[in-house]
């Protein structure tokens, strides 16, 4: 498992450039077919649109690269969007940006920035995230460990995520380490407890989920 980068969840902006209307669409997905269908899902919403413009990256290596001008000038429009996807590698991510044509020619330089700056616009709104990928651990301790613990586990996003707590007799924590910071994870764990907190390894995947910013384009 490799760190990588995708979005959160959907996005949505809107951008006027000389009374042409853009709206960007962003989405993330799991597959080729969930990407189609999401374009889909878009141009039958904007069936009245002069364009639905959409570009979209998939797979594990990024080995599914698709993009559609739409009828726009070649190369203005779903090519520069697969950019804004590309440049921030970005993995399973779609992109569908529907033009409300406002009568005003924008030139193949003006619709690039056009759709490009939309793109990124809907991305950010996406939320984007980088995906680190982690081992979860159960902790279980007296409740007079607890707060070096929880403050352990707060310090940094990248490294610890801690997802659930019981509070019984004693403390059970389950979290999540990312691989890199695990042997150091461990290693202040037993300086904590001295011994005395009972760490298991959890069997599940685990991915920490840190967000980011994209520079706009």
């Amino acid at each position: 498992m490799q760190t990588y980068f995708t979005i959160r969840g959907k996005g949505e902006a809107e951008l006027i450039e000389k009374k042409s209307r853009f709206i960007g669409y962003a989405y993330s997905v799991a597959s080729e077919e969930e990407a189609v269908g999401f374009v889909e899902s878009i141009k039958a919403k904007h069936r009245d649109a002069t364009h639905n413009v959409y570009a979209y990256q998939a797979g594990e290596q990024d080995e599914i690269q698709r993009s559609s001008d739409d009828g726009e000038p070649s190369g203005t429009a779903g090519r520069p969007v697969l950019e804004v996807i590309k440049k921030s590698n970005l993995k399973n991510t779609a992109v569908v940006v529907t033009r409300y044509f406002g009568g005003v020619l924008l030139g193949a330089g003006g619709l690039v920035r056009a759709y490009s700056r939309v793109a990124a616009l809907a991305l950010k709104k996406a939320g984007v995230v980088e995906k680190i990928p982690a081992k979860g651990y159960s902790l279980t301790m007296d409740y007079n460990f607890w707060g070096k613990v929880e403050n352990l586990l707060n310090q940094n996003q990248k490294e610890y995520e801690l997802l659930d707590t019981s509070f019984m007799e004693k403390i059970t924590v389950f979290c999540a380490v990312s691989q890199d910071a695990e042997e150091g994870f461990l290693n202040k764990i037993r300086e904590i407890g001295n011994g005395a907190i009972t760490v298991l390894p959890l069997l599940n995947e685990y991915w920490l989920e840190c967000e980011i910013n994209i520079e706009d384009v």
